[in-house]
C-alpha cells in the first residue's frame, strides 16, 4: 500500500513537471492507447476534456480533428483510417500542420522500444511568421537590389565611358555595354573571363604593368592605341582605381576609360599650329641661308661663263666644289624643314639629344637677330632619350623664340645638355620617378618673370605678349610633350636676370659611333657594269642630269619622257635590267601606278622611284606605303648607286 502511494506520488510529480513544459506531450502504447500526456497538449490543440484519460484510443483524437476540419475537406473516415495505418508502423515522423485558425503545429514522434511512441507538439506559429517575414524581406531586398543593379547598369551603359571591374587574376567581374562592345564582347560573356582573353594578348602585355601597379594600391593613368573594326586608329585614356579595404588589402580595381581620339586630334592640330608658327619665324633665316647658297652658285657659274680660254682641272674643281657643297646644304635644309613642318603622330625613338639640339641649332641659324648670341656647349653625344625627335626640335625652337622675345635689346641664349641622377626627394618635387635623367637647360639673359607668372607659365593660352602676337600655347605644348615622354620641366627665373627652363627626360644611351654614322661616307661608290636602265622623267633638264649621273656610275641609259613610252620599252626590251621613274608626271599615269603595272608583266626588272615632292602620295592619289625604293630629289651619286645596287641585286 505504501509502495502504491509512493508510486502515485512520483507519477503526480512527473505529471506536474510535464504540465509545466511549454510543448504538448503524449505517450501512446503498442495498442495506440493514451498512456501519458500533459496540460499543454489540451491547451494547444483544444481537445475535449473527456479524452484526457488513460486508455483513450488514438482514433478518438483523430476523429475530433477530422470532424472539425483540421485535415481539410473530404472523406472523414478515410482520413482517419489512413492516419491510423501510418501510426501502426511506429516509425519516426515529423510534420507541420496548419490548423484552420492559422496556428502552425510541429508534430514530432519517436517510437518506443516495446511499441507505441512518444509525441511532442510545438506551436511554431510565431517562428513561421517571423521566417515568412524574413523571406519576404529578403525577397523585397533582393528585388530592390536587382532594381538598383538594373539602374546601375542603365546608368553605366549610357555614360559615354568604358567602365569595368577587375578582380585578382586579373579577371573581369563587371563591364558596361560600351566596354564590352569596344572589345567585341557582350556584357554577359565578359564577366568571369581572364583579362588577356578579353583585351587580347598584345594589348594586355602593353597594359599589364599598369594593372600590376594598381593592384599594389596605386591609382594609375595611361593611354593606349588600337584599331577600330574599320581600320581607323582610336586612342583611349584609362584610369585604374584600386578597391581597397581599411587594412590595406586590394580587392580589385575599377577601370574607367575615355575615348581620347578627338582630344588627340585636337592636340595634333595644336602641335601642327605651333610647328607652322615656328616655321613662319624660321622663314627669314632660311631665306638668308638660301640667298647665300644661291649667291655661291650664281657667282661661280658667272665666273665660269666669262672664261674664254679652256679651264684647267684645278680651276674647275675650285669653282665646282663650293657649288656642290652649296647644293648639298640646300638639300639638307629643305629636308630638315620639311621633316619639321610636316608633323606626324608621336613617333618615339631612342635618339642622341646632342644631335637633336644641333639640328635645332642649324634651323635657328640666321633666324635670330644678330644681337642674340647662341651658345651650345659641346655635349656627350651618347646621352639619349626615347622621344619624337621632330617634337623635341619643335619644343627647343619654341623655347628659343620665347627667349628671343624676352631679350628685345639682345642677350645670350644658351642650350646645354648633360645627365644627372635624381634622388627620391628631387624626383618627388618634379613628380617623376627617381633615377638617371638627361637634362637640357635653355637659358636666356632676358627680362625674367615674377613668381606669379612662373606659376601660370605652363597654363594653356596664358601669354605675357601683346594681344595678337602670341597664342599662349607654346610652353603648354612643350610641357605636354615632355610629360608625355616620361619627363618633367622646371622653370627658374628672376626679374631683370633671365630665365632658365630645365627639361628632364629618362636617360638612354647610344654609342657615339652610331650617332656619327652618315656624317661622312668613306666607302667606294658601287658602280654598274653597263646594265641597261630605263629612265622615266618628263622634265628634260632633270632627265639629262640624272642620265649623266647614271652613265658616270657605269650604267647604260634609255630615256622615256612619258608613261606610254616607258610601258612599251619595258615590255619590248628583254635586255632591260631596271627602271628608274619619276612619281609625279602631270597629265599622265603616275610613276607608282606605272611601276606596279610593269612589275606585274616583268617581275625580273628592278624598279626604283624618285620624287621632288615631300608628300608625293597626296599628289599622286596613292597610299603612303610603297613597295619600291623612293629617292628624294636631289640625290647624290652614292645614294643613287646604293638604290640601284639594291634593286638590281634583289632581282638578280
Amino acid at each position: 500500500m505504501e509502495e502504491t502511494r509512493q508510486l502515485r506520488t512520483q507519477l503526480d510529480l512527473m505529471q506536474a513537471a510535464l504540465d509545466h513544459i511549454n510543448q504538448g506531450f503524449s505517450v501512446f502504447d503498442a495498442d495506440l492507447r493514451l498512456v501519458a500526456w500533459n496540460r499543454g497538449l489540451w491547451e494547444m490543440l483544444d481537445f475535449p476534456q473527456k479524452l484526457a484519460r488513460r486508455g483513450t484510443h488514438l482514433e478518438a483524437f483523430l476523429r475530433v480533428n477530422a470532424e472539425r476540419g483540421e485535415y481539410g475537406p473530404g472523406d472523414i473516415e478515410g482520413k482517419i483510417q489512413r492516419r491510423l495505418a501510418r501510426a501502426k508502423l511506429f516509425e519516426p515522423h515529423y510534420f507541420e500542420r496548419i490548423r484552420p485558425n492559422g496556428q502552425v503545429i510541429a508534430v514530432s514522434g519517436t517510437p518506443l522500444p516495446q511499441g507505441g511512441f512518444v509525441t511532442t507538439y510545438s506551436d511554431v506559429t510565431e517562428d513561421r511568421r517571423r521566417q515568412e517575414k524574413l523571406e519576404r524581406t529578403v525577397e523585397e531586398r533582393t528585388r530592390a537590389l536587382q532594381q538598383s543593379e538594373d539602374w546601375l547598369r542603365l546608368v553605366t551603359d549610357n555614360i559615354p565611358a568604358l567602365i569595368a571591374y577587375l578582380s585578382p587574376g586579373p579577371v573581369f567581374r563587371f563591364a558596361n555595354r560600351r566596354y564590352a562592345d569596344w572589345f567585341g564582347q557582350s556584357v554577359a560573356s565578359i564577366a568571369g573571363r581572364p583579362a588577356p582573353e578579353v583585351v587580347g594578348d598584345d594589348l594586355f602585355n602593353e597594359i599589364a604593368p599598369h594593372i600590376e601597379r594598381a593592384f599594389e594600391g596605386n591609382a594609375v593613368s595611361y593611354e593606349y592605341q588600337r584599331r577600330r573594326p574599320d581600320g581607323t586608329p582610336a586612342y583611349m585614356r584609362s584610369t585604374l582605381i584600386p578597391d581597397m579595404t581599411k587594412d590595406g588589402r586590394t580587392l580589385g580595381i575599377f577601370v574607367l576609360s575615355l575615348d581620347a581620339t578627338d582630344q588627340k586630334q585636337a592636340e595634333a592640330a595644336l602641335v601642327q599650329s605651333q610647328r607652322m608658327d615656328a616655321v613662319g619665324k624660321l622663314t627669314g633665316g632660311l631665306a638668308h641661308d638660301f640667298n647665300n647658297l644661291l649667291a655661291i652658285l650664281m657667282g661661280n657659274l658667272l665666273t665660269l661663263s666669262r672664261m674664254d680660254d679652256p679651264v684647267s682641272k684645278e680651276t674647275l674643281d675650285r669653282k665646282l666644289s663650293p657649288m656642290l657643297e652649296a647644293t648639298k646644304r640646300g638639300s639638307d635644309l629643305i629636308q630638315r624643314l620639311l621633316a619639321f613642318s610636316r608633323g606626324k603622330a608621336i613617333d618615339p625613338q631612342t635618339v642622341s639629344l646632342a644631335e637633336v639640339i644641333a639640328n635645332a641649332g642649324r634651323l635657328l641659324e640666321g633666324s635670330l637677330p644678330s644681337s642674340v648670341d647662341v651658345i651650345i656647349p659641346p655635349a656627350d653625344r651618347s646621352i639619349a632619350a626615347r622621344i619624337d625627335p621632330t617634337q623635341m626640335e619643335t619644343a627647343l625652337i619654341n623655347l628659343a623664340f620665347n627667349a628671343r622675345d624676352a631679350m628685345p635689346e639682345g642677350g645670350t641664349l644658351t642650350i646645354s645638355l648633360d645627365d644627372t641622377m635624381l634622388d627620391t626627394r628631387e624626383a618627388k618635387e618634379l613628380d617623376i620617378k627617381p633615377g638617371a635623367y638627361a637634362r637640357i637647360s635653355v637659358g636666356d639673359t632676358g627680362s625674367g618673370m615674377d613668381a606669379d607668372t612662373q606659376l601660370k607659365v605652363f597654363e594653356p593660352f596664358f601669354t605675357t605678349k601683346t594681344f595678337g602676337t602670341g597664342s599662349g600655347l607654346g610652353l603648354s605644348m612643350v610641357y605636354g610633350f615632355i610629360h608625355q615622354s616620361g619627363g618633367a620641366i622646371q622653370v627658374s627665373s628672376a626679374l631683370g636676370v633671365g630665365t632658365w627652363l630645365t627639361l628632364y627626360l629618362p636617360l638612354e644611351r647610344v654609342r657615339a659611333e652610331a650617332v656619327s654614322q652618315g656624317t661622312g661616307r668613306t666607302e667606294t661608290v658601287k658602280r654598274g657594269q653597263g646594265e641597261l636602265l630605263l629612265l622615266v622623267e618628263d622634265d628634260l633638264d632633270v632627265a639629262n642630269t640624272v642620265t649623266d649621273q647614271l652613265q658616270n656610275l657605269g650604267y647604260s641609259v634609255l630615256l622615256a619622257e612619258s608613261a606610254e613610252d616607258a610601258r612599251a620599252l619595258a615590255l619590248d626590251l628583254p635586255e632591260l635590267r631596271g627602271v628608274l621613274s619619276d612619281i609625279i608626271m602631270p597629265g599622265q599615269v603616275n610613276g607608282l601606278a606605272l611601276a606596279r603595272e610593269i612589275r606585274q608583266k616583268r617581275a625580273d626588272l628592278g624598279i626604283a622611284l624618285m620624287s621632288g615632292y615631300a608628300d608625293w602620295s597626296k599628289l599622286s592619289g596613292q597610299e603612303r606605303t610603297c613597295e619600291f625604293p623612293v629617292l628624294a630629289k636631289p640625290f647624290a651619286d652614292d645614294q643613287l648607286a646604293d638604290t640601284l645596287q639594291q634593286i638590281l641585286s634583289a632581282e638578280g
